[in-house]
């Protein structure tokens, strides 16, 4: 089955880009350089963000159904992102770069209707049979180790 993962838009961020950091913190983002290879994923173009940049830490409200699954978690964006990116039947970078991945099930009601915990070999098989499940919506991916939303992921 094809499906997209879609990082999340850019112009909803743009405004951010530049503000000093009194700016930012008054409300609620921090500045972070970053500094190592793996560990600041950017939400717009789904791939780790190089040594050198900045990244801005803050919370977003990913899942904003009237559900009891309604969700928002801390999120990085890359200052030095050019675009929002689109993979099309291939796993974005952040995801290969991370042993396991936990995909999350939504019917058209922001009902969770599944999750499992995914090692990164199996990745691309579980999002295409969890997409064919009846009901399943969209998927979200969350990274394993500290829970934080990933990306969304839609068939084509």
């Amino acid at each position: 089955m094809p499906f997209v993962f879609t990082g999340l838009p850019i112009e909803d961020f743009r405004p951010l880009f530049g503000l000093s950091d009194a700016e930012l913190a008054a409300g609620g983002v921090q500045r972070m350089a970053v500094t190592s290879p793996v560990g600041f994923p950017c939400r717009i173009t789904l791939e780790d963000r190089p040594v050198g940049d900045t990244v801005l830490l803050m919370n977003y409200e990913h899942q904003p159904a009237d559900t009891p699954f309604r969700a928002s978690h801390a999120i990085f964006v890359g200052e030095q992102a050019p675009e929002t990116r689109r993979y099309v039947d291939e796993l974005p970078p952040v995801l290969t770069a991370r042993p396991f991945t936990s995909l999350r099930a939504f019917d058209a009601d922001g009902m969770m209707t599944d999750g499992q915990l995914i090692p990164v070999a199996e990745l691309k098989a579980a999002v295409e049979r969890m997409l064919e499940q009846p009901g399943v919506a969209y998927l979200h991916a969350h990274y394993a180790g500290r829970g934080c939303y990933a990306a969304r992921i839609e068939r084509m």
